[in-house]
């Protein structure tokens, strides 16, 4: 018991924020003007004409690891849920 009670003092200094995330990457691709359609059903952007290169990546969904500045990716969830707009 002696020696549980600097560990209960240790743990009451850890920290509970979020970690910092890293650098923002730059808008390259146009992704901004999209983001309005995050939390919209995946079939929103059956109405969006968009003339830049995409992606659409759903959950289990294998993608390559190549970046492409010019290339929206539009994150989708299990529910069908558009999440989120990026670069790459």
């Amino acid at each position: 018991m002696r020696h549980l009670i600097p560990l209960l003092f240790l743990a009451a200094c850890a920290s509970t924020q979020d970690p910092p995330r890293g650098p923002s990457l730059p808008d390259t691709c146009g992704a901004g003007d999209y983001s309005y359609l995050v939390g919209q059903p995946a079939r929103a952007l059956e109405r969006v004409l968009i003339m830049e290169e995409l992606r659409i990546i759903r959950p289990q969904t294998m993608v390559t690891m190549d970046y492409r500045a010019g290339r929206i990716n539009f994150k989708i969830s299990d529910q069908d849920i558009i999440t989120d707009v990026t670069c790459g």
